[in-house]
């Protein structure tokens, strides 16, 4: 039986870094080892110079202030999720710094010796820890640490190496201010707020600030019903205002922020109070200046108001993913984490998209990921692959309705292309009329393509298959998933012709000896890595897992996992299949990477000996998990 506590620790720890980072099991028998501790407002967790704890601790609710030498002023503020008193785990000294309960507050305190492991074989959990320590130095994004753990790290100098260019470097603040009088009540801030998408709201007088609400303050003053909602702005702002000039660098915006514990800095056209206000600062913003982290880069793509500006985060995207690979990161969490960047820049387009269009649309629609950006593969850059489902109308409105989102999808397809997307060159993307229907067309199209799978139909149901909705409504996307199995099962011998074009790209065993590598054309000599090594797991894994009627598992190694579960007499191949997806994945990017392309193709004689041995290594599952399809499915009895 289940601890009950021990269990909503780890439900609870399972949600932030670097616990998320951690298996189901881990988690659960960490979380055994863990002690709750309750602590009053203003209580001592521990004091400056204190001996170690054989603890770190972690915020499960309320809030707890670390504070350093006589200065009154927070150093900083942890509340739920974060990490403090990491000190003992990297450091064998004494605390640098204090920690009191801010509020009434419960702690999760962790075992030192019990956890030491975790990150010593993760190096995810290991370079989290050691920047979260390094933070708590006013460092937060040093790479001088990385990959060293305990007894390695001797001194956390604060001073980066970078510092002196992030000295001189000015910071880009926001120039569009979102402003109100001191007589303006809550209610309409927090309505400007939300319709701005904004953080902060700067009180203004004369075009001089005179004071700032923050998201914060209205959680505390009126969300609490310490004031209600009509209470003017100047009774509940921040005054004064923290002023600089536009040359702000970021270390002093950094340094500014940490020493009076806000979010937002005001500039200002003198550097002071008493001259126009021409922007507002964040903290958020200095984050995004400072490094690369992916909750950093979603709130960045999230607050994004030009295509320009996400394609400037996806640059960032792609410096995160080489640091990843850099670091030798697992790509099973590289991949879900690169992938819910993809998508995240996805969704901005389609809701500037829908601000640029006339009207709101006439009826509900999902947009649909198709092919390696459904399967969540896509971690490089290549050719759309996408369609539109919409809600269903009659007859007499259907022209006008697939015309708005014929319209809506041709944006979209613009704004991707834009950000570094090509157009598919066989126009599978939703601004081709074939790929824009409404729900009934769709079912129409895939019974079709079901019923009468000739060599055309199984090449685009293969691809259809593997979609995953990006934005939109789920229920339409549930429906269409719910015809397609029900479909199927009428029809099994799809599966027979599906099964048959998964065994279309010959294995590459043998490649070495045999060479087996484009003859002619622009890639001539060089090795498809796509069409010989990773479509015949794709493939393999498609037919398998529909032959299941599994739903929402896309993933090609999901799929092969999924398949070692139902099918233990298996599970050695399949998980061999699944192991080969993601070393053939990691491949296929870093070498993409290194030459600033899909990765696709491979010229063999640039390969090292490792790389070809790791290469090899997948073959031989190819060739088995083609032999198990031919046999499930009887393909020879197609060819009789």
């Amino acid at each position: 039986m289940k601890n009950t506590i021990s269990h909503r620790v780890a439900d609870f720890l399972k949600n932030f870094p670097p616990f998320n980072v951690l298996g189901p099991t881990d988690l659960e028998t960490l979380a055994e080892e863990i002690t709750i501790v309750y602590k009053e407002k203003d209580s001592v967790i521990f004091a400056e110079n204190d001996e170690p704890h054989p603890y770190f601790y972690v915020v499960n609710k309320g809030a707890v202030a670390l504070k350093k030498g006589s200065d009154r002023s927070n150093l900083d503020m942890c509340d739920e999720g974060d990490i403090f008193g990491l000190r003992p785990l990297m450091a064998q000294e004494n605390y640098k710094m204090s920690a009191k309960a801010h509020e009434e507050s419960i702690l999760y305190a962790i075992p030192i010796n019990i956890f030491k492991p975790y990150a010593q074989k993760n190096i995810a959990v290991g370079n989290f820890l050691i920047e979260s320590f390094a933070s708590n130095t006013r460092n937060p994004y040093s790479k001088s640490h990385r990959g060293k753990l305990y007894d390695e790290v001797s001194d956390m100098n604060p001073v980066a190496p970078d510092t002196h260019v992030l000295d001189l470097q000015s910071v880009k603040y926001s120039k569009k201010l979102v402003t109100c009088s001191a007589t303006t009540s809550a209610k309409t801030i927090a309505k400007r707020m939300t319709e701005k998408k904004v953080g902060a709201m700067l009180v203004v007088k004369d075009k001089m600030p005179i004071g700032i609400i923050t998201d914060k303050d209205l959680r505390n003053n009126i969300v609490t019903g310490k004031y209600p909602i009509t209470t003017k702005a100047q009774e509940i702002m921040v005054s004064p205002v923290i002023t600089y000039n536009k040359h702000l660098t970021i270390t002093q915006a950094q340094m500014a922020m940490m020493k009076s514990n806000i979010s937002h800095l005001c500039i200002t056209k003198d550097g002071t109070p008493n001259s126009k206000a021409i922007g507002i600062l964040s903290k958020h913003d200095v984050m995004v200046a400072l490094g690369n982290n992916p909750a950093v880069l979603i709130k960045a793509i999230n607050r994004a108001k030009k295509i320009k500006s996400i394609k400037q985060i996806r640059k960032s995207i792609t410096h995160l993913l080489q640091d990843y690979l850099d670091q030798n990161i697992p790509i099973k969490l590289t991949t879900k984490i690169i992938s819910e960047l993809n998508d995240a820049c996805v969704k901005q387009i389609i809701k500037l998209s829908l601000e640029e269009m006339p009207t709101m649309p006439p009826v509900k629609f999902a947009w649909l990921a198709l092919g390696s950006q459904g399967r969540s593969e896509q971690l490089l850059q290549t050719d759309q692959d996408n369609a539109m489902v919409f809600e269903n109308v009659p007859e007499d409105k259907l022209i006008e309705t697939t015309d708005y989102f014929l319209k809506l999808s041709k944006l979209i397809n613009k704004g991707l292309f834009d950000i570094g997307y090509d157009y598919c060159p066989a126009e599978m993307m939703a601004s081709n009329p074939n790929w824009c229907l409404s729900l009934d067309e769709w079912k129409k199209t895939i019974s079709h393509w079901i019923i009468n799978p000739g060599t055309d139909e199984v090449l685009l149901s293969s691809i259809f298959f593997d979609y995953n909705i990006t934005y939109g409504d789920v229920n339409l996307v549930n429906e269409l998933s719910e015809h397609i199995f029900e479909t199927t099962k009428k029809y099994p011998i799809f599966y027979l012709h599906l099964a048959s074009g998964a065994l279309q790209n010959p294995s590459p065993t043998g490649f070495f000896r045999q060479l087996l590598v484009e003859e002619d054309g622009e890639h001539k000599d060089s090795f498809d890595l796509k069409r010989r090594a990773l479509m015949p797991l794709t493939d393999a894994a498609r037919v398998l897992i529909l032959s299941h009627s599994v739903k929402s598992i896309n993933s090609t190694a999901e799929r092969f996992e999924k398949l070692a579960e139902l099918e233990p007499n298996n599970e050695e191949i399949f998980m061999a299949c699944s192991y080969a997806t993601r070393a053939l994945l990691k491949f296929r990017t870093k070498h993409g990477l290194l030459h600033n392309d899909s990765g696709r193709y491979i010229a063999i004689d640039k390969l090292t000996k490792e790389e070809k041995i790791k290469l090899k290594r997948t073959f031989k599952t190819i060739k088995e998990i083609q032999e198990l399809v031919s046999i499930r499915f009887k393909v020879s009895n197609l060819l009789r």
